[in-house]
């Protein structure tokens, strides 16, 4: 599966002195290279008392979707059993990557599991057992000098 390129636009920021809606955005390109190659990532969740939960993760990102497991019974799992809602971060801040969309859990399709316990085995040498989270953005933000090229892109 290859993935789709997002639509890119200006976040809108009033009062921010962002550059006009038409120059200087991220390439979708680099946002993906930057989110297959990070080792640690961001989840943020809400408890079910509507408070913010979040919690650092290990991950892999595949054909325009971010997978990461882990067990039932963790809060951040508890909460995403409840409300499948997610927001998603690289760690830097400086060069920034956010992704907004919901999750699902997957193990039906045993070729997608295999190709994520795979991946997982590359890049951190690791082997993950199943079922995954699979997170399907649909908005993110990035930058990497946030007057200059603050991007926003939204999915179909």
């Amino acid at each position: 599966m290859s993935e789709a390129e997002p639509r890119a636009e200006r976040p809108y920021i009033p009062d921010y002195g962002l550059p006009g809606p038409e120059t200087g955005f991220v390439d979708w390109s680099d946002a993906v290279r930057r989110l297959t190659d990070s080792q640690n990532y961001w989840l943020a969740t809400t408890d079910a008392d509507g408070g913010p939960h979040v919690n650092a993760i290990w991950g892999v990102w595949l054909d325009g979707s971010f997978y990461c497991g882990g067990g039932p019974d963790v809060r951040w799992a508890r909460n995403l059993k409840r409300d499948p809602r997610l927001a998603l971060h690289l760690e830097d801040g400086e060069k920034a990557i956010i992704l907004k969309g919901t999750v699902e859990r997957t193990s039906d399709v045993a070729s997608e599991v295999q190709d994520v316990i795979d991946a997982y085995k590359k890049k951190y040498d690791f082997d993950h057992p199943a079922p995954f989270w699979r997170f399907t953005p649909k908005v993110a933000f990035g930058w990497t000098d946030f007057t200059k090229n603050a991007t926003r892109w939204t999915f179909d």
